[in-house]
């Protein structure tokens, strides 16, 4: 049972004044524990922007990914898995009657990635087949790269500067760079980065905003992240642990070590309390999705064996809360698709979220 205290009450009673007649009836049918129509936005309601204290970037984006495809259809599709979820968080509450909402997918994001997919899979295909590297489809895709950035950054400030949080729901692991870069701007801040890779390739197949180099651009680009603590690391090259070694603002937890640990006797919320110790009071999470177990995400572009188990992964981010931590922003990327299940959909619509209940919790 969770008692709210006089200030939280009188807030959520505010928040509610504050919506229109059509979004109370939207919440009302959430409270009532009924399905939402087929038609609504993300979580069950369609809550105009403006209205909302936390707002979901969709980035349909994954040209440079080269193994297992569909992420960039995922934002769509994890709306649809998310009418099915309870709403109800034992931890922090009513979550949805904060205000949450996904904009429509941007028109320019996805005319780049259908129109140059074909250049990025010339390049692919030369690198893996060690042909010469088509150079003009390269510098298109690589600027391409560079617009989605921009275009991401644009968007993520525009609300940042109502007071209001942003979320970024990818696409690829290259996709939240532009609002990582926004919330940079005017403080300084950690990421804690759950993932099977360290993404710590200064470029990947010739292109420098890939999935696989994320965090080198982060440390590369952005000043103002002061630390990276990386969770569940099982696949990296040697270039990423050498560079993983000898960055001071880098720690890695890598998952052969955990398990390790695990099974000498320390406990899951031992482990957990070392690893937040290691970050700054204002966090950033990013959360590539194939940091879990496969079991929880099949169809992700990378799998890789091993990973977190589902429940992990909530006590890890409830704690992160419960810490003191300010969560400034968040991301969820590479989930996959396969088109007889929406079992990666459900996974990560849960996982969704519990990010946006840690972030909005008062």
């Amino acid at each position: 049972m969770i008692l709210l205290s006089v200030d939280e009450i009188i807030l959520e009673v505010a928040r509610l004044k504050h919506f229109p007649p059509e979004i109370k009836s939207q919440i009302k049918l959430l409270d009532a524990g009924l399905p939402p129509t087929k038609d609504a936005g993300i979580f069950g309601a369609s809550i105009p922007e403006e209205y909302c204290s936390l707002v979901l970037i969709p980035v349909p984006w994954e040209l440079t990914t080269s193994y297992g495809k569909g992420t960039s259809l995922n934002p769509k599709k994890i709306i649809s898995a998310s009418h099915q979820l309870d709403l109800f968080d034992r931890h922090w509450g009513a979550v949805y009657k904060k205000g949450i909402c996904m904009l429509p997918e941007n028109e320019r994001i996805l005319e780049l990635d259908k129109n140059l997919a074909s250049d990025a899979a010339a390049v692919i295909r030369a690198v893996e087949e060690q042909l010469d590297i088509p150079t003009n489809s390269l510098e298109k895709v690589n600027q391409a790269g560079a617009n989605v950035n921009t275009i991401v950054r644009e968007i993520s400030s525009k609300y940042l500067k109502q007071g209001k949080k942003v979320g970024v729901v990818g696409g690829d692991h290259s996709s939240p760079f532009g609002l990582i870069s926004a919330l940079a701007s005017d403080r300084e801040f950690g990421i804690l980065q759950i993932d099977a890779h360290l993404d710590l390739r200064p470029a990947y197949e010739g292109f420098h905003w890939s999935h696989a180099s994320i965090m080198s651009n982060v440390l590369e680009k952005i000043d103002n992240v002061s630390k990276i603590v990386s969770i569940g690391i099982r696949d990296y090259s040697e270039d990423e642990y050498r560079i993983a070694s000898e960055n001071p603002k880098v720690a890695v937890w890598f998952d052969d070590n955990l398990y390790i640990a695990k099974s000498q006797g320390k406990g899951w919320i031992d482990i957990v309390e070392k690893i937040l110790r290691q970050l700054p009071s204002d966090v950033y999470i990013s959360l590539d999705i194939d940091g879990l177990d496969p079991l929880n995400c099949p169809s992700t572009g990378t799998p890789v064996p091993g990973g977190f188990s589902f429940q992990e992964i909530i006590y890890l981010l409830d704690e992160l809360k419960r810490s003191g931590k300010n969560i400034i922003g968040f991301d969820l990327c590479e989930v996959g698709v396969e088109e007889s299940s929406e079992w990666d959909q459900n996974v990560a619509a849960r996982l969704l979220y519990k990010l946006c209940g840690i972030t909005l919790a008062d």
